[in-house]
């Protein structure tokens, strides 16, 4: 399994289908900021987006898009707080703030936000 330090530090790619995005490590997600939407729910209440975590990566379905790569932009970034798994989750220096930029041939490229970046929190 990739950790998320492994995953930026060597520049590793996510994947999108649809509204399918695929990411490389293993992590909860806490909240996502995608177009004008800011998702904290996951729960089976929500119509949203849910996730899954397996054994070597997370899966995210934006069930209100059909495509993301329609919707994310070339402007735009999708923004996301997450805690890698195993990690504390109560402890908010192991929360993760990390932006997935919809490309083309289904790439989703994953950088870290800075703290000068400017993040709905």
């Amino acid at each position: 399994m990739r950790t998320i330090d492994e995953v930026l530090k060597s520049k590793i790619n996510g994947m999108h289908y649809g509204n399918r995005l695929l990411l490389p490590f293993c992590a909860e997600i806490l909240k996502v900021s995608i177009e004008d939407d800011l998702i904290m729910d996951f729960s089976t209440e929500q119509d949203d987006a849910e996730y899954n975590i397996n054994d070597e990566f997370t899966e995210i379905y934006f069930h209100k898009y059909k495509s993301l790569e329609e919707v994310v932009t070339k402007y735009e970034v999708i923004k996301m707080i997450v805690v890698e798994s195993g990690s504390d989750l109560f402890n908010f220096n192991d929360h993760r703030k990390v932006s997935i930029d919809i490309l083309p041939n289904h790439i989703a490229e994953i950088k870290e936000i800075e703290d000068d970046q400017i993040f709905i929190d």
